[in-house]
């Protein structure tokens, strides 16, 4: 059996972040979510630098990336994740409350994989969440990223 790979969720709203959690929980999803609430957070954890020095040194197997965020914004994040050629095919998803044609099209420029708008609907956002988990943790086949 592979090895299942975490999935990086990168969401500062607490209440989005247990859902998402238990969406993918009750999809049978039994990867492990690392949770970040910062955008300063993500290089660090996929360098496994600063407060994530002592994490096993694993890509994960998706980046679910809100684009509201404090300090460093999902944007900006996802830049940063392409200029690295070590993370350039990472798969990431953009999951957002935003809907802004600006901020889709600004999105797929930065290389996004996927964008997503987070339905205001509870059983919406739930079967989007198990949807989005099934395939990218499940179904997809991501080029291995060799360290």
């Amino acid at each position: 059996m592979p090895e299942l790979k975490n999935i990086l969720l990168v969401e500062d709203d607490p209440f989005d972040v247990e859902l998402i959690i238990t969406s993918l929980a009750e999809s049978g999803i039994t990867n492990q979510v690392d949770v970040l609430r910062d955008g300063d957070e993500v290089l660090d954890y996929l360098h496994c630098r600063g407060e994530f020095v002592d994490r096993v040194d694993c890509v994960p197997a998706i980046v679910l990336l809100d684009l509201k965020l404090l300090k460093v914004g999902g944007l900006e994040v996802l830049k940063q994740i392409r200029a690295d050629k070590m993370f350039k095919r990472l798969p990431v998803v953009i999951l957002t409350s935003s809907g802004e044609e600006q901020d889709i099209i600004a999105g797929y420029e930065r290389g996004t994989n996927a964008y997503v708008v987070k339905p205001v609907n509870y059983l919406e956002f739930v079967a989007a969440i198990k949807e989005l988990g099934s395939f990218w943790a499940i179904l997809n086949e991501p080029p291995r990223i060799r360290r």
